[in-house]
């Protein structure tokens, strides 16, 4: 099965190691994005993964896609035009100290792309899978109509959609994405969240809840579930459950709910001692993906995920570079962290 991610890939400038924004003389430059994310932990578990975005042409659009070349995800329906490299500045948080984003990516090249430029019908021609993100319509009008015609195309052509909300306040509002998701969300498949999206994107909040305390009401989530579920028409519904006790220790787990059983699965807990937690929800999601595609049964599909993302924690930079054996064997040997030889 062949799956097209579509989103905006980005360039990040990470201050090195804990260290605060230009403390030092230097930023580590890797390439990254959700959508672009997604579709390289897929490349690396073995499937078909393509990826699909607008970047300038010249040198900065050349080293992303190399970059997502290296694992194996298929670049070849990229377009270029004008515009320009969207970028992120990140400053990894420690303790009590959290992690801060700076976005830099107005007038990027996927932000003034034009309905015009993405033929969906023929794109779609022999992809199975569609994935994309709630960030996609928040970087302009046009991509949100442009993603619109997207999942009509892939509605059409029976394609399943999966949509992780992603909410990010630095890029609109919450009025703003519950007026545009509303229409996006009626054709998508698979939707993946956490509770802040839930409530900023969709208005569904689960009651009882304290994640700073760790303090998580399972049926809430599974009430938030079962609402998207009647709302939108979807299948299933995955949600992360990141408790944040500081910047440096999260407890992290899951939830899958399937519409068609009327039932929820949620994960085992991990607690994680935290290298980079960005990209954590992305690499969820592609665990997610794979482990609905391979056939796996709800429950070994969720704890495959949460499995996936937690070793993603442990790894610098934004790309997952955890394969299915690495995942395997946090599930099967419990994570204790002994040499493996």
């Amino acid at each position: 099965m062949k799956v097209l991610s579509f989103g905006e890939i980005l360039l990040r400038l990470a201050a090195p190691g804990y260290t605060k924004l230009f403390q030092k003389d230097s930023l580590d430059a890797t390439f990254c994005g959700g959508e672009a994310n997604v579709a390289v932990s897929l490349a690396i578990f073995g499937l078909d993964s393509a990826f699909l975005t607008k970047l300038p042409e010249g040198t900065l659009g050349e080293a992303a896609v190399n970059s997502m070349r290296y694992f194996g995800v298929d670049t070849s329906k990229i377009v270029y035009g004008d515009g320009r490299m969207g970028l992120y500045y990140l400053e990894k948080g420690a303790s009590q100290r959290s992690s801060k984003v700076i976005y830099d990516r107005a007038y990027s090249a996927i932000a003034l792309a034009k309905r015009s430029d993405f033929d969906w019908k023929s794109i779609f021609e022999n992809i199975e899978w569609f994935h994309w993100t709630g960030i996609n319509p928040a970087l302009s009008d046009n991509v949100a109509e442009i993603c619109l015609d997207a999942v009509k195309t892939a509605r059409e052509k029976g394609v399943t959609v999966s949509c992780d909300l992603n909410y990010r306040k630095n890029l609109w509002s919450s009025e703003k994405a519950k007026s545009v998701m509303a229409e996006l969300m009626p054709y998508v498949d698979v939707c993946i969240a956490n509770e802040e999206d839930a409530d900023k994107v969709l208005s569904i909040k689960p009651d009882n809840n304290d994640v700073e305390t760790g303090k998580l009401n399972k049926a809430g989530y599974e009430s938030v579930a079962k609402e998207i579920c009647s709302r939108y028409g979807c299948k299933y519904v995955a949600i992360t459950l990141r408790e944040s006790y500081s910047a440096s220790v999260n407890g992290w787990s899951g939830m899958l709910y399937s519409s068609a059983e009327d039932k929820a699965y949620f994960s085992r807990k991990y607690d994680i001692q935290i290298v980079d937690r960005v990209g954590g929800g992305d690499s969820f999601g592609a665990g997610l993906i794979y482990g609905l595609i391979t056939g796996k049964q709800c429950q070994d599909a969720i704890d495959f995920a949460v499995a996936a993302s937690c070793l993603k924690h442990t790894i610098e930079g934004d790309y997952n570079r955890t394969t299915v054996a690495d995942v395997e064997s946090l599930l099967n040997n419990g994570g204790s962290g002994r040499v493996l030889r």
